[in-house]
């Protein structure tokens, strides 16, 4: 039972520091907490609210593990290397990647229910 608390605290604390410096991260906090409540107020189903909230933890997650690798990447090669660049480049396209399809699938799930 203690390694599982401390797994929760280092995970805790990982997140922390993620928030407080990563800007990219607070982005997708705060979009996500409008596209929370837009879900409320337009009154979404349940199998959206499903489609909707594995759509965000993706999203954080992705960031997540992108922060991760620029970090485990900055660690190792301080100096700028063009495989570091790629890797750093690949991990944030993978973000991006999953940002444009969030947005598409917030479309699919909001514009019906706010267009006439």
């Amino acid at each position: 039972m203690k390694r599982i608390g401390r797994s929760f605290r280092f995970a805790w604390e990982g997140f922390h520091t993620s928030v407080k410096k990563e800007t990219n991260l607070k982005i997708h906090l705060f979009v996500a907490a409008v596209v929370i409540l837009f879900g409320f107020c337009l009154r979404i189903s349940r199998l959206e609210w499903a489609v909707v909230l594995l759509t965000i933890g993706g999203m954080i997650s992705l960031e997540l593990v992108n922060t991760a690798i620029e970090r485990v990447v900055d660690l190792l090669k301080p100096e700028c290397h063009p495989l570091a660049k790629e890797a750093k480049d690949v991990a944030a396209a993978s973000c991006l990647f999953f940002a444009v399809v969030s947005a598409l699938v917030g479309a699919v799930i909001f514009l019906p229910k706010l267009l006439p």
